[in-house]
């Protein structure tokens, strides 16, 4: 039989003696698992960002990671893998899992923090996004050993899944969402639209000038939906509702009514 596997989300909040021995039982629970790490490239001091200084975030991220390595091991806790991820932790999260699944994934997140997991919403899409069980560590204290775990908070195996009253039933698509739906047919229609009105702009003349324009948006518009389309198959077929899910949708949604209009008014006036 395989051992467990989990994943521990590393933030500031990592390193004391008590969230140390929080991760140790955890990976202990049930036999030995095999620990990832993964540190989340936040912005500590936006500062840096401001000045330009884009990869700042990852430079301290990997610090905090080589620090929380450093406390895991003088805690006695074995770690197979060390990585900065993405900036978001639910991202990070699904990267890694996409890497290689897991049993479980443990957050840890400071006290001050945890407003933004709970009433920011994050605990939630943690739990339409990710499968495995889930566990946040909250950790209040000073910025030194003398922190303490004050509270924890879990969820059970499997996605939340908000959306699974609203799937459209298909034994050939993955589990499409109403809105997804409805969002890949509005993005074919109205490509269709924007190349017919294309088509009627470049009759009767050379594809010069505004002509020329009006089927490169044609095109341009039907690469952002086709992109769309097969993007929201892809990621529907493996339940990925992340970032570049929503980056699909929100782009077609912006740019075909946008084509639409701009291909209207050269046909109307050019």
């Amino acid at each position: 039989m395989a051992g467990r596997s989990l994943i521990a989300i590393v933030t500031p909040a990592f390193g004391s003696r008590e969230s140390v021995e929080a991760l140790k039982r955890e990976a202990a629970d049930g036999g030995d698992a095999e620990v990832r790490l993964v540190a989340p490239a936040v912005e500590i001091n936006p500062l840096h960002h401001t000045l330009g200084d884009i990869d700042h975030p990852r430079v301290e991220a990997q610090q905090r990671l080589d620090e929380a390595l450093a406390a895991a091991k003088a805690g006695g806790v074995e770690i197979a893998k060390a990585e900065v991820g993405d900036p978001d932790p639910v991202q990070a999260a699904q990267d890694a899992l996409l890497e290689k699944p897991a049993d479980e994934i443990l957050i840890f997140a400071h006290a001050d923090d945890s407003k933004d997991w709970y009433e920011g919403g994050l605990w939630k899409h943690a739990e339409d996004s990710l499968e495995p069980p889930l566990k946040l560590v909250v950790v209040d204290g000073g910025p030194d050993s003398k922190e303490h775990v004050v509270d924890t908070e879990t969820s059970t195996r499997g996605l939340s899944n908000a959306d699974a009253g609203h799937e459209v039933g298909s034994a050939y698509l993955p589990g499409l969402t109403r809105g997804d739906l409805a969002g890949m047919t509005f993005g074919i229609v109205g490509t269709i639209i924007v190349v017919v009105l294309a088509a009627v702009a470049a009759a009767g003349g050379a594809a010069t000038g505004w002509r020329a324009v009006a089927i490169g948006i044609a095109i341009a518009v039907a690469l952002v939906n086709m992109a769309d389309v097969v993007g929201t198959l892809l990621m529907e077929s493996v339940r990925y509702r992340g970032g570049f899910a929503k980056f699909f949708r929100d782009i077609s949604l912006i740019a075909t009514p946008v084509a639409i209009v701009v291909n209207l008014l050269i046909v109307l006036l050019a």
